[in-house]
């Protein structure tokens, strides 16, 4: 049974369903009690990660999920829900994170000297590659260069390289996934990514077995 954190905002209705279809018992909560006992947990997000953390701390659910990483079980965050993972965000200023990756998240900047002048747009919207060396298990059987869905204008830069467990091309290379011990996160969405981001909730939920 896999954990759907409810907090407010994320893309809820999308994760729960792509998990079900695939067969995979998912339970939507805000309870942390519930977080705790699932086998997985799924951080979902969208907006911004300043009202994603209060609707957290509102909920009393940051410590329960540090504590269930802490437990080794299997992590997942999407989108917000991966930025929200690491120590701060430019986003609105500086806003503090969960602090279990170390790292910042920083916003996409394009001036009239950086690249793609009038070309590339913020946010970073739609499809887009991701570039992995077959070594985390969220893309076995997952081509390198397979295409995404994307919608964000801030991106993870994880501290510790090693971290990295996926790039993507957008005006500049940015992480687009990341992977820590048993915890994992995509930047794209996989349940909007068609056969690609079912395969990866597939894999990730095979880690709970």
């Amino acid at each position: 049974m896999i954990a759907v954190v409810d907090y407010g905002a994320g893309n809820l209705g999308s994760v729960e369903k792509a998990l079900r279809y695939l067969g995979i018992g998912a339970v939507v909560t805000r309870d942390a009690e519930v977080v705790m006992a699932q086998d997985a947990v799924v951080l979902p997000g969208v907006g911004a990660l300043g009202h994603c953390m209060d609707g957290l701390r509102r909920a009393g659910l940051p410590d329960a999920i540090r504590a269930f990483i802490e437990s080794g079980r299997p992590f997942l965050g999407i989108c917000i829900g991966l930025q929200m993972l690491f120590d701060q965000s430019e986003e609105g200023g500086h806003t503090d994170g969960l602090g279990v990756l170390p790292g910042r998240v920083s916003r996409f900047a394009f001036d009239d000297t950086g690249p793609g002048v009038g070309r590339i747009k913020i946010p970073h919207m739609g499809w887009n590659s991701i570039e992995h060396g077959g070594d985390c298990p969220l893309f076995e059987g997952v081509p390198t260069g397979a295409m995404v869905y994307f919608v964000h204008s801030y991106y993870a830069v994880p501290a510790d390289r090693s971290a990295v467990a996926a790039q993507t091309d957008y005006g500049v290379r940015f992480c687009s996934a990341v992977r820590s011990n048993n915890v994992f996160g995509t930047q794209f969405h996989p349940e909007k990514s068609g056969s690609v981001g079912l395969r990866i909730l597939r894999n990730f939920a095979a880690l709970a077995t």
